[in-house]
């Protein structure tokens, strides 16, 4: 995703809001929305990242 597009920058932001992410969350999702095409992709990631730094 693009993350310098309008409607992305909308979408990560009510991520950020209706999840209440801190700020190194905030930062890991943005990193991932530029690698992810889409939010269902995105979404597996953070999921995916979450489960990683666990173990």
């Amino acid at each position: 995703m693009n993350v310098n597009d309008a409607s992305v920058l909308e979408m990560i932001n009510n991520l950020i809001a209706s999840k209440r992410l801190n700020e190194n969350q905030i930062l890991q999702l943005v990193n991932l929305a530029s690698i992810s095409d889409n939010l269902k992709e995105l979404k597996e990631n953070m999921r995916w990242e979450k489960f990683k730094s666990k173990y």
